[in-house]
């Protein structure tokens, strides 16, 4: 299985059990129904106690940096696995949920005044409906290579997510 190249090098000289530990979030991914909900689940939590406090430029660069780590290690965990995107790989969606928020956190923004948890689980709702049906070519973002596509796909769905999340609320707010 071609992977992400000479990009994440450094995820292949961790030990196997570590990675592949690391990209199922441990027991999280390897629940037996739903592992992709458990792990958005996880994702809502790590934007309520992690991201919801950052700037928005503390946002983008934790953001960038969760990610780039979620290809690295889920790349090399398919090539532990020898499977392409299994279902108990959930870092992907982990790392992908915060960014449904964007632009939507801190004191004062919409997921405060328009209610807190109820804009959450709108979110976390809109994020797993693009991620099952991945609609407008997300499906076809898995097909990259590797980590990059495990990971893509959730992240294009985060987005789609995020943009329909701002539409709604701004037309409730109006």
């Amino acid at each position: 299985m071609k992977a992400g190249g000479n990009k994440f090098f450094w995820s292949r000289l961790l030990p196997p059990n570590l990675v592949v530990t690391a990209a199922t979030l441990g027991p999280l991914g390897r629940v037996k129904r739903a592992p992709g909900t458990v792990g958005s689940l996880a994702g809502l939590g790590l934007y309520a106690v992690v991201f919801h406090h950052l700037t928005p430029l503390g946002y983008l660069i934790f953001g960038g940096l969760l990610v780039y780590g979620a290809m690295a290690l889920c790349d090399a965990a398919e090539r532990h696995l020898r499977m392409r995107d299994p279902g108990m790989i959930v870092l992907d969606e982990f790392v992908a949920v915060p960014l449904v928020f964007l632009g939507l956190n801190g004191p004062g923004g919409m997921v405060e005044t328009m209610g807190g948890w109820p804009v959450l689980m709108g979110g976390f709702a809109l994020f797993r409906i693009f991620d099952i049906l991945k609609p407008f070519g997300i499906s076809r973002l898995q097909s990259m290579p590797g980590g990059v596509g495990c990971v893509a796909d959730d992240l294009a769905a985060a987005l789609a997510a995020c943009a329909v999340l701002h539409v709604v609320l701004y037309w409730f707010a109006a």
